[in-house]
């Protein structure tokens, strides 16, 4: 008799084991709760690359847009300059989790035999402050291609430091800790223009 319950115990666990084995009404179930995640992560990783691919390309036509604008200037003054250089980092919107910097240098290049290149003026906003930034008359540099007597050029430069909105918090505070493995994306541009109204482009109080 203990021998045959036994046997009908086993039986039955077997039974149990067997049908619950043959369940398939949670399998839908688990596979969704192991492929959420990942799809999720993928979602935001594709929106964040397209975010950033984006901003990436406002950046660029931030340098060509203020370029285009002062040079078509007679002449110039810092509020002028300031107000467009503002107008570039609204470019920006909807991004606003970093600012950009922006600086406008007017380089002349000298007639001499050994032509010098000589910073006219220059201006730079930084983190949404307006300041001066190379000295009048100190020398910068050039592309060779560009450096021809007598010329006249304004250069932007325009750069931003591009914040992963998983690393970005209102109050700038890293709440997932993941600065440090979603580093800052530098992102810039740099581009040459000529006068276009006049040989040269002036400032009265720069």
């Amino acid at each position: 008799m203990v021998r045959a319950g036994a046997l009908v115990g086993i039986a039955g666990i077997y039974s149990r084991a067997n049908r619950f084995c043959r369940d398939r009404r949670g399998v839908a179930a688990i596979e969704f709760a192991l492929i959420v995640p990942v799809l999720l992560v993928m979602y935001f990783v594709t929106m964040e690359a397209s975010q950033a691919i984006e901003t990436s390309k406002k950046v660029s036509r931030i340098g060509s847009m203020v370029a285009d604008l002062v040079t078509q200037q007679q002449s110039v003054k810092t509020a002028d300059l300031d107000a467009i250089m503002q107008i570039g980092n609204s470019t920006l919107r909807p991004y606003n989790r970093s600012t950009p910097k922006i600086i406008i240098t007017a380089i002349q290049v000298t007639d001499e035999t050994t032509p010098k290149v000589q910073v006219a003026w220059s201006r730079k906003m930084v983190n949404g402050a307006f300041s001066a930034d190379a000295a009048k008359n100190s020398i910068t540099t050039i592309p060779d291609t560009l450096k021809i007597k007598g010329t006249f050029l304004v250069r932007v430069e325009s750069n931003l430091s591009y914040q992963p909105i998983i690393t970005w918090s209102a109050d700038s505070e890293n709440r997932l800790g993941l600065s440090t493995a979603f580093a800052n994306i530098s992102m810039g541009e740099t581009y040459y223009l000529r006068a276009r109204r006049s040989p040269t482009i002036p400032c009265g109080d720069c």
